[in-house]
């Protein structure tokens, strides 16, 4: 049974289909909640730094495809892992193009994909395309990696972290805590500080900027969470369905 389930799951056309599924759902859940914005003008901060680099954490990912508006271009990086299919496909039907390899700045960045990835989204934003990613790497929830930090280095952009919360969720038990957004309640797109990281910048200047990108995060989150009237949960299994 294990192996039949594995066979299913490794299936193009289940991927495809549990893709389009995963669209529509959240297409569904953007229609249905009332979103607010903090700042309210989130659009005129971000826009006259396009192309930037939207940052946001590993759990809290499903909302974030919305945060484009029609006429801006964007790619998301995504891993090159089986769970990394269907998030690819959901994010191409959703007209976000990806870019497939790992975020992780390890010993394992290059078995994984990262460098070719990490070039692809350096010629992205050259290309005039935003370059979103998670800022933590897989199985370190809300710790932010260096190769955020890095590759607004190299490509001179700018760092937009942020955060979508919705009020009304279900919440995995799982590394990151994945949050999986519901119907028909408020929603929240909550902006943090804007980081810039100079060509120049060495291990030291490094270090503070992730840290620093590591805290803004981690209050936009707060904040996004406390926007719709939920308090940022506790790590663990949670049914939160039951406000609007």
């Amino acid at each position: 049974m294990r192996k039949l389930l594995r066979n299913l799951l490794r299936a193009r056309w289940f991927q495809q289909f549990a893709g389009l599924l995963a669209a529509g759902f959240l297409r569904l859940v953007w229609l249905t909640n009332r979103f607010s914005y903090d700042p309210e003008d989130v659009y005129d901060i971000v826009e006259p730094e396009m192309p930037v680099i939207l940052a946001f954490w590993h759990g809290q990912h499903f909302m974030t495809p919305f945060i484009r508006r029609a006429h801006h271009r964007g790619k998301v990086l995504i891993s090159r892992h089986r769970d990394g299919e269907f998030n690819a496909l959901a994010a191409e039907r959703l007209g976000i193009e990806t870019v497939r390899g790992s975020g992780d700045h390890g010993s394992a960045f290059n078995r994984k994909g990262g460098v070719g990835a990490f070039k692809e989204m350096v010629r992205a934003l050259e290309e005039n395309y935003n370059m979103a990613l998670t800022a933590d790497v897989p199985k370190r929830s809300r710790v932010a990696g260096l190769g955020i930090i890095m590759l607004a280095r190299e490509s001179g952009r700018t760092i937009m972290p942020f955060a979508m919360a919705t009020s009304r969720f279900i919440r995995l038990d799982n590394w990151d805590h994945t949050t999986i957004n519901l119907p028909f309640g408020r929603g929240a797109l909550v902006g943090g500080e804007p980081i810039s990281v100079p060509p120049d910048a060495d291990a030291q200047m490094m270090e503070a900027l992730r840290a620093r990108l590591e805290a803004t995060l981690n209050d936009a989150t707060r904040r996004a969470y406390a926007r719709v009237g939920r308090p940022e949960p506790e790590a663990g299994p949670e049914y939160e369905a039951g406000h609007a």
